[in-house]
């Protein structure tokens, strides 16, 4: 990964055990939850956790596995009170030395699991990068109905805010003074 995160914890190929995994625990610190929140533009992040293995696997690859845990705190969409989602997902990565770099030109990837393997690997720009993924795209607080905060009682036919356009016919209607 070649994009600068605000959380990064790299582990060089090199040190790590070509026989067995490496099992990881990430748990950034609240500043470090703080930098993270405000690189993905987030209200706040109250618990950030990923659990990993990370283990030799065919071809001088590298896999990872592993389990994210997280809150979050993000504005409703309707409302912008503060919601706050808990987030439990998988995370799975396959470094390889035979991967493309995608910034090369013509390059086709084929399984969007699989990355260059460099001289190192950034597990926490792989957490960072998870949990972008894993955000809710559109969170709702509870109760929170789109219809209440315009103030659609439920068809009132007569609201021209609703039918902006009820006055055309009548204008196109008109003859033109000659």
């Amino acid at each position: 990964m070649s994009v600068t995160t605000a959380f990064s914890h790299r582990l060089r190929v090199a040190h790590l055990n070509g026989r067995g995994p490496t099992d990881l625990t990430l748990e950034p610190d609240a500043a470090q939850r703080a930098a993270i929140a405000a690189q993905l533009q987030i209200q706040a992040l109250p618990q950030l956790r990923m659990t990993a293995r990370l283990a030799p696997a065919p071809q001088d690859a590298w896999e990872l596995q592993g389990r994210l845990q997280a809150r979050v705190v993000q504005p409703c969409v309707v409302t912008l009170d503060p919601v706050e989602t808990a987030l439990d997902e998988p995370v799975h990565r396959v470094f390889s030395p035979h991967a493309a770099d995608p910034a090369a030109e013509d390059v086709e990837m084929p399984d969007p699991d699989i990355e260059p393997l460099d001289q190192t690997i950034d597990v926490g720009a792989v957490m960072v990068e998870a949990l972008a993924l894993a955000l809710p795209e559109y969170p709702r607080a509870p109760g929170a109905d789109l219809d209440a905060v315009t103030g659609d009682q439920g068809g009132d036919e007569a609201d021209d805010t609703r039918r902006p356009f009820a006055g055309l016919a009548d204008l196109l209607a008109r003859k033109p003074d000659s």
